[in-house]
């Protein structure tokens, strides 16, 4: 739990910065690359293969390439329809994605429980994130589902392959970060465009700060995260970075929320990590 507190604090950084400086500016392929790659390198001296069967590697590595590659893609494409509120609007639906599809992978059945906690948490992240939406968000709002949908699918398939053919998670993440890069190296060679690589220094920055902090430490943080705790919980988890994206916004840019909202939206939030540890986990298990 402590780990995935730490990551939603340092993830909370992301949103703005990549809104702010990097959406339409930087070509969205290679700003996938770079962070990506930045992240491999951070993991690459943990690379091991001797003592492992080929498809358990292969699978980590599509893991990789779905929670990360796919998702990385489709979400700075939506940044191109979106404004930062709007984008953190539509990932509400997270914890949802988690429950359904850890429940049909690992259990073969759905557990009333678990959508109802995880049905809260989404209330909780839409009353802070509600507001006037453009005109363009159907698109933005199709893309950031499949980003939610292959980051909740990559996440879960990480915590049971964990469960099922575990390996040391330095090991798993080196390649967990190489099927991430193959996928982009495949998106840049395509659609990339080399008119639109940084300029300043500052984006730069942004996009090693991206590569190895957000996502080279904090995917490993996270996922790390996820395998200590039960599947609802980590659902719920997801929605913490709406309040916590807010506070950053209010911090650098000034950009102040509707605070009846976000108060009300952040406890509910809260209730229902509290509702689903203190009376879905162990109920639902026994039922």
């Amino acid at each position: 739990m402590f780990l995935l507190i730490v990551t939603t604090i340092l993830w909370a950084f992301s949103f703005s910065l990549i809104g702010e400086y990097l959406a339409g500016q930087v070509d969205s392929w290679f700003s996938v690359l770079m962070r990506l790659a930045l992240a491999a390198l951070v993991f690459l001296p943990f690379l091991r293969w001797r003592g492992y069967r080929p498809s358990t590697l292969l699978l980590y590595m599509l893991v990789g390439m779905l929670q990360l590659g796919v998702m990385y893609l489709l979400s700075f494409e939506a940044y191109l329809y979106l404004s930062v509120s709007e984008f953190l609007l539509f990932t509400v639906m997270t914890p949802l994605y988690v429950t359904l599809i850890y429940d049909l992978i690992s259990r073969r059945r759905l557990r009333i429980g678990y959508i109802f906690s995880a049905l809260l948490a989404v209330a909780g992240a839409a009353i802070i994130r509600y507001d006037k939406v453009s005109d363009h968000f159907w698109l933005g709002l199709l893309l950031v589902q499949l980003a939610n949908i292959c980051f909740a699918a990559g996440m879960v398939g990480y915590k049971r392959l964990q469960e099922t053919r575990p390996m040391p998670q330095h090991t798993a993440f080196s390649w967990f970060y190489l099927g991430a890069v193959a996928i982009a190296v495949v998106a840049w060679s395509a659609w990339g465009n080399p008119q639109k690589l940084p300029t300043t220094s500052l984006q730069w920055g942004i996009l090693v700060w991206l590569g190895v902090a957000a996502s080279g430490l904090g995917y490993f943080m996270w996922n790390y995260g996820a395998t200590q705790v039960d599947a609802g919980t980590l659902g719920i988890m997801n929605n913490m970075h709406v309040p916590a994206g807010l506070l950053v916004n209010l911090a650098i840019w000034q950009e102040k929320p509707h605070w009846p909202s976000f108060i009300a939206g952040a406890l509910v939030i809260v209730a229902s990590l509290w509702v689903h540890r203190r009376w879905v986990v162990g109920r639902s298990d026994r039922t």
